[in-house]
């Protein structure tokens, strides 16, 4: 009889020692989750993200800086989920009908966008640059990866063609997240008035961008970490990394698009862009500048970079 106690007893010792352990594993999951989901899309500053401030021997700092001291208006709008939301708009010193509105990258705002903004004033376009929610002057906690921003930027649209008029023709352009947002953007029900997308090294989806990120930064598989992060999103932000895709939005868009990537991208890798290019259903070009790192391809070759984006959106806006 005292040999079974003892037996019994070990037994529940093992299966206590199990339990333990099972939630030790399961308390380090949850928390891993919810830091990377702070990483990944709460707003505060990023470390891995290049903040380095563009300096005059940059090729694109008369753009940059042409921009910035540029007088602009303030613009704002109220989203449907009531954040506030920050813009700047540049009218053309010479009367236009014709609009850019462009969309920033992953932890940027729209200062971080003059060098683009001075590129479309110059091809004789209105410019509008807003900050994303989460970011520079607008309101919002949850960084939206392109998924909750398209929504805002059909906003955005809305507001150029009521305050320029129905006659008003746009062009959306956007670099990186802005880039994906873009695309994204261009897979919804839109105004005839939006003639034409560009987009500069977008990602094809929001879960393989995550997914590269993890195993480039921290060396960490997508399973199981990825999926806890995705569901933590959906249930936080609205929104899983899945549902969140370029490729996805750009098979239902028909308007033209130009999709530009460096080819020495290894932050959304260039292999990315060829998944888009083949999705959308509309006209489309591509460029990929040689030796160009993520985001760098107009200060890599500004020169062929302008001739591209001038041609293309002369091509379908007139």
């Amino acid at each position: 009889m005292e040999t079974q106690r003892k037996k019994w007893s070990l037994k529940r010792k093992i299966l206590t020692w199990f339990i333990s352990i099972i939630g030790v594993i399961l308390v380090v999951f949850i928390a891993a989750g919810f830091y990377f989901f702070r990483i990944a899309e709460i707003r505060a500053d990023k470390d891995f993200i290049n903040d380095t401030p563009m300096t005059a021997k940059s090729p694109v700092y008369p753009e940059q800086q042409f921009f910035l001291k540029a007088k602009k208006q303030s613009w704002s709008q109220t989203t449907k989920d009531g954040l506030k939301l920050d813009a700047w708009y540049l009218p053309n010193e010479k009367k236009s009908n014709k609009t850019a509105v462009i969309a920033h990258g992953f932890a940027g705002s729209k200062e971080k966008m003059a060098e683009y903004g001075t590129l479309f004033y110059n091809l004789g376009y209105n410019v509008l640059i807003p900050d994303d929610r989460a970011h520079g002057e607008s309101e919002g906690k949850f960084i939206g990866y392109g998924w909750l921003d398209r929504k805002d930027y059909i906003g955005w649209i809305q507001q150029v063609i009521d305050k320029n008029g129905k006659d008003e023709k746009i062009v959306m352009f956007g670099l990186s997240m802005g880039a994906a947002t873009t695309m994204m953007t261009s897979g919804e029900k839109l105004p005839e008035n939006v003639k034409a997308f560009v987009e500069d090294c977008g990602y094809d989806s929001v879960w393989n961008e995550i997914k590269y990120q993890a195993k480039a930064l921290y060396n960490l598989p997508a399973f199981p970490l990825i999926y806890e992060v995705s569901a933590i999103s959906k249930l936080r932000a609205g929104y899983d990394y899945k549902e969140a895709s370029s490729v996805a939005q750009l098979k239902k868009n028909k308007r033209p698009m130009l999709f530009i990537h460096g080819g020495d991208d290894d932050f959304v890798p260039t292999e990315m862009v060829y998944k888009n290019w083949e999705a959308t259903q509309g006209q489309k070009e591509l460029l990929i500048v040689p030796k160009a790192k993520h985001a760098e391809s107009y200060a890599t070759d500004k020169a062929l970079y302008t001739k591209t984006v001038g041609d293309f959106v002369n091509k379908w806006i007139n």
